[in-house]
């Protein structure tokens, strides 16, 4: 099994108009999963990109339900419903792109499957996941808002619905694809590529990268690397560049152009 994170910043422009969408850049990984398909299992997990990350960021999402007044209640919950419906129309598009590719591809609402407590996934009812594998399908899962235990509510974005799956199904290979082409030891796309990097360094290279973070939601290339560390316990990690045809195909090949993690 392979786990294939599609970043937002792959899919879509995070800095440009609302809900805007690359939809050849889609067609064409799904293209590259298809090449693979059916002897090969996937899971796909997508982020937000310029879907959810407006609204969660204009609606404060992370600050969660405590403390609030009945309107600004009522306001953080519209947002998260906003949201949420946001990102289920990207998820429409990115679904609608692999099944014209020939990939029986099919949706999982993430806000339905799990739950978070303090910014961790503390549960997720996977079993359907599981089956939907079994009986062929390519499940798509998505970065959402969800129910927090602690604050009301939260963002969880796909990265940690990345970690989750791998401790689950441990797949032999989880492939993050980005908007450069790995990681740097610099801030993202500058400085010198990172062709191999072992778990024991990661949390160095994070002191160097502190700062330089995306401004997302989600927190950016920090984020990816800290998930990273806890993926590599269980399976081997890439970060390839989304947008380069052929990107994607090399590391599940294993003679791909990125950054590689051993565990």
């Amino acid at each position: 099994m392979i786990i294939v994170k599609l970043g937002g910043s792959v899919f879509s422009d995070k800095s440009g108009e609302p809900e805007n969408f690359r939809e050849n850049v889609v067609r064409s990984i799904a293209g590259e999963i298809k090449d693979f398909y059916p002897e090969e299992d996937f899971i796909v997990v997508h982020g937000g990109g310029s879907f959810g990350h407006p609204y969660a960021k204009e609606y404060r999402i992370r600050e969660g339900l405590l403390g609030l007044s009945e309107d600004a209640l009522f306001w953080r919950k519209k947002g998260f419903s906003l949201t949420h419906h946001a990102m289920l129309r990207a998820n429409m598009k990115i679904v609608e792109a692999f099944i014209d590719a020939g990939i029986p591809a099919v949706s999982v609402s993430s806000s339905s499957v799990f739950l978070m407590d303090s910014d961790r996934v503390v549960y997720g009812d996977v079993e359907p996941v599981r089956k939907l594998i079994e009986t062929g399908f390519v499940p798509v899962l998505f970065g959402d808002v969800a129910v927090d235990l602690a604050r009301g509510v939260d963002i969880l974005s796909g990265d940690q619905i990345v970690t989750y799956l791998t401790k689950l199904f441990r797949p032999r290979k989880v492939i993050f694809l980005m908007s450069v082409d790995g990681i740097y030891d610099g801030k993202p796309g500058e400085g010198t590529l990172l062709f191999e990097l072992s778990p024991d360094e990661i949390d160095s290279l994070i002191e160097r990268l502190a700062g330089s973070a995306g401004t997302d939601v989600t927190g950016g290339i920090i984020n990816k690397l800290r998930e990273a560390k806890e993926i590599a316990r269980f399976s081997e990690v890439w970060f390839v560049n989304g947008l380069v045809p052929g990107r994607l195909s090399g590391a599940i090949r294993g003679d791909g152009f990125g950054t590689r993690i051993v565990p």
